[in-house]
């Protein structure tokens, strides 16, 4: 069944419709919802209109099946648990700014980057936009906070679940649900192509970050598989007509991998690849690089540079004038860090 966090305020009106309940009662159950009340527990809807829909979809959030608290940094992991019993990671984190949460769009994933663990197990399906919002909602429940920013950098490939996330990103923005702008979301993609022309076309403010971790086909063919179909060059492409189309910058991801994409030369190539397939002679066209030393999965034998590695790869960066900053690891205590998200709970994994 359809799980009733996936309908929008004219879907679910519809349905009030057709089981014979006043439409009104809609935008009640829908607000209530939005704000971590489940169906079960509203006073203001009689039981008979929670029987007919019960009958009809799942009404459950996700449940929580372990939670984890950084003794370091205070960001939380949720292991949670969906109603066919398959289980997703989320984060929480704790900014100046506020609360951020990376959610996951799949259980498991398929694209297989071989420094990431969310790949490991395979992808089993995928997320109902419900499903990706209850992430939120659950979370902002049982903190007691309100979350202000989504990443959508857990388990799976967000644009390998397209007509999902995008349901998601409308609902998200719900004024009378969340209401958390497009400008607070990023999406975060390993490179799907054809998926990146048909985000453009939508022309969400979103951000769009794209995992790129190297500058030559040979490399990213290694540990990045899906450049085996779309290679570097028609990445290019598409994210020079994202930016044409949207006016939004794009960010770029870059997993800093010891030995593998990390010396001086490999920041010079990244640098040069971007200012000549992205600016070209739009010198003014923003680019930033994420860059991420990797974080140790027990499945892979891949390490992190070192800080003198990462320095000299920022400065090779700017020399060319790509901006370029480290990203913070948070959650490092409790595997909560990129590319450490599983879909199931690490310490059952022998």
């Amino acid at each position: 069944m359809s799980n009733i966090l996936s309908l929008t305020p004219d879907e679910l009106r519809e349905i009030m419709n057709q089981i014979d309940e006043p439409g009104y009662r809609s935008k009640q159950i829908f607000t209530q919802l939005h704000k971590g009340i489940e169906l079960r527990e509203m006073t203001n809807v009689g039981n008979k209109t929670k029987e007919k829909l019960l009958s009809l979809m799942d009404c459950a959030f996700p449940g929580i099946k372990k939670k984890l608290v950084s003794q370091i940094d205070g960001t939380v992991k949720y292991l949670f648990e969906l109603s066919d019993k398959n289980c997703i990671e989320s984060v929480v984190m704790k900014y100046e700014h506020g609360y951020t949460i990376c959610v996951s769009s799949q259980v498991g994933c398929r694209m297989g980057c071989r420094f990431c663990a969310s790949t490991l197990m395979g992808r089993v399906r995928n997320l109902e936009a419900g499903e990706i919002l209850g992430q939120i909602i659950a979370a902002e429940k049982d903190l007691n906070i309100r979350i202000s920013n989504v990443v959508m950098m857990g388990i799976g490939e967000p644009l390998d679940n397209f007509e999902n996330v995008v349901k998601f990103l409308r609902l998200v923005n719900e004024p009378d649900g969340l209401n958390i702008g497009y400008r607070h979301i990023s999406l975060s993609s390993c490179g799907i192509v054809d998926k990146i022309y048909e985000l453009s076309k939508l022309n969400l403010p979103i951000t769009l970050s794209i995992s790129l971790h190297a500058a030559d086909d040979a490399t990213r063919c290694e540990i990045m598989p899906v450049n085996k179909k779309w290679n570097i060059e028609s990445l290019m492409d598409a994210c020079r007509s994202y930016y044409e189309v949207t006016g939004r910058r794009i960010s770029f991801e870059y997993t800093l991998i010891a030995g593998k994409n990390d010396t001086a030369g490999d920041a010079r190539r990244l640098g040069e690849l971007l200012n000549r397939r992205l600016r070209g002679k739009k010198a003014h066209m923003p680019i930033h690089v994420n860059l991420i030393p990797v974080n140790e999965v027990k499945e892979t034998s891949f390490k992190s540079s070192g800080a003198k590695a990462v320095r000299e790869f920022v400065n090779e960066l700017e020399k060319l004038g790509i901006r370029a900053t480290v990203r913070r690891r948070l959650g490092a205590d409790i595997n909560a860090s990129c590319g450490q998200l599983r879909r199931a709970d690490a310490e059952s994994i022998p």
